[in-house]
């Protein structure tokens, strides 16, 4: 990962920022890692920056840097003033305050999670969707030593297990299935993982926003049928709750 000092780390190798430019690796896009090296530059410190500085930051070439720039201003994440001087524009505001909505919701949610955790004996979690992948966001693994344990952060595919087919479901470009939303409540058995059974509701905030999708998972024998409609009945409880306390 690329830093702002004129330096690069690419394979556990220091390379100085002026041979940058032919250090990028194959694999990945050369000019949205040049632009984020970029963008990387500005800080609480050095909220302005001239050409001449970014080009010593990071070891571009300055036609290079134009050219960026010119690409970041036009989508809202690069203004510049008549002075020629470089600044954040209001894209990067919007993506921040959209992050601390999402962060907020931690302090609501997290017991939540502990609450379903500790009288299911079941790991609790809840899932955002990122494109055709979901997000573990918030997660309280079960704390008895045969579980289904995953670590926050995670990413898996939108299209298997019951947390999956939630988001699915209730995110208005997809609406696949009619039957999960008129029910409320999704079940998967062996699905991505053949050992484990899962059962998921959707999250809404007080003004019927789909949020995501809160979850319980564990060992499949002991996800059957009566005790899966137990704990639908517990996560659409703790739900409501939580949708009567999020604007």
């Amino acid at each position: 990962m690329a830093d702002c000092f004129g330096i690069s780390v690419l394979s556990g190798i220091i390379f100085p920022g002026k041979v940058r430019e032919q250090t990028m690796a194959n694999d990945r896009v050369e000019a949205v890692e040049r632009a984020l090296t970029l963008l990387d530059c500005f800080s609480e410190q050095r909220r302005s920056l001239t050409l001449a500085e970014l080009a010593e930051q990071t070891g571009f070439y300055k036609s290079t840097i134009l050219r960026l720039m010119k690409s970041l201003e036009m989508f809202g994440y690069i203004q510049r003033d008549s002075k020629g001087l470089f600044s954040l524009g209001s894209a990067i505001r919007r993506l921040s305050h959209a992050c601390d909505a999402e962060n907020s919701l931690e302090p609501l949610i997290r017991p939540v999670l502990v609450s379903l955790r500790d009288a299911s004996n079941e790991s609790a979690s809840f899932y955002v969707r990122a494109g055709v992948q979901r997000i573990c966001l918030y997660r309280e693994n079960a704390q008895r030593e045969m579980r289904h344990h995953l670590d926050e952060g995670i990413r898996l595919p939108l299209g298997q297990g019951a947390a999956g087919r939630i988001l699915r479901a209730f995110s208005e470009e997809l609406a696949e299935d009619e039957v999960i939303r008129q029910q409320g409540w999704a079940r998967s058995q062996g699905e991505r993982s053949a050992e484990v059974g899962a059962v998921a509701v959707p999250l809404f905030n007080r003004g019927g926003q789909f949020l995501g999708t809160l979850a319980l998972s564990g060992l499949i024998t002991r996800f059957g049928e009566e005790q899966c409609q137990q704990w639908i009945s517990l996560l659409k409880q703790e739900a409501r709750k939580l949708a009567s306390q999020i604007v």
